[in-house]
């Protein structure tokens, strides 16, 4: 008899460890369009201070601040990134709906802490 329980015991304990088969969910085919996503139609910024950097290409920044400490592209967007002692100066450029070259929509400023400071003062203070 205890033969027999630890028989059954060992089989029982055996059909735990081999696992369990669940039934195999077949992939989902991927489907791509084949054509590229529309570019996107980013806000522009605006304000005072900003004129020169908003809507200028990214060879018009290179000529007003210099080579870019990163040059970034994603998609349909770019990012250039300018540097000077006082500020941080993130361009974000994008093609525009009526297509051509990628423009400046929108920029964001820190100082040398990480803190936002005003875009303004930082495009006056990079192009001294």
């Amino acid at each position: 008899m205890r033969f027999h329980a630890a028989l059954l015991l060992a089989l029982a304990l055996a059909g735990c460890a081999g696992g369990s088969t669940s039934p195999r969910i077949p992939p989902q085919p991927v489907t791509r369009s084949a054509t590229p996503p529309p570019p996107s139609t980013p806000t522009r910024m605006t304000g005072r201070g900003l004129e020169g950097v908003v809507d200028a290409t990214a060879a018009q920044l290179v000529a007003r601040f210099g080579q870019p400490r990163l040059d970034l592209a994603e998609g349909d967007a770019r990012k250039l990134q300018f540097a000077g002692q006082a500020c941080l100066l993130d361009v974000y450029l994008y093609t525009l709906a009526g297509g051509g070259e990628r423009r400046a929509t929108w920029v964001d400023a820190r100082n040398t802490a990480g803190e936002s400071v005003d875009p303004a003062g930082c495009i006056a203070a990079l192009g001294r």
